[in-house]
């Protein structure tokens, strides 16, 4: 069955570099799919240390926030109060000189509105979580009271 055609020899050192490059194929994109496992794991850590951190953050931020008196039910389109950007539900946390530790009720406000008359107000809110500052010039305008 040899044939004198066929250099076995050669043959067979061809198919024996063939396997050995497959085999350091194989052995490198073993090597490349580790290195791919090992880069994912570390993203998928710090993203979850990252989501942790924001989330840390976020509840310091909401414990640091001052302590509301008043929330805002409504505003009037084109009031004084609509013109400076007072929103519903915005929770008012100081108006003027108002505050928690000095207010008592709502004619705390109406007496700070009425001295303030066409002097603007600095008006500290808390908006979806976050600290605003507003201000706001009581003055009057077609509709009801001073701020709409």
């Amino acid at each position: 069955f040899p044939r004198d055609d066929i250099d076995l020899y050669q043959v067979r050192t061809a198919r024996h570099n063939i396997i050995c490059l497959q085999n350091d194929h194989k052995a490198l994109m073993k090597q490349v799919e580790e290195a791919l496992h090992r880069l994912h794991a570390r993203e998928k850590e710090k993203q979850a240390r990252d989501e942790a951190e924001a989330l840390a953050e976020a509840m310091s931020q909401s414990q640091n926030l001052p302590q509301a008196f008043a929330k805002v039910n409504a505003v009037t389109p084109g009031s004084p109060a609509s013109v400076s950007g007072l929103q519903v539900d915005d929770e008012i946390v100081e108006f003027g000189s108002v505050n928690v530790n000095n207010f008592q009720n709502l004619q705390n406000i109406a007496t700070v509105v009425q001295h303030s008359e066409g002097r603007p107000l600095s008006v500290t809110v808390i908006r979806s979580g976050r600290r605003v500052h507003v201000g706001l010039t009581p003055k009057r305008w077609a509709g009801k009271g001073l701020l709409g």
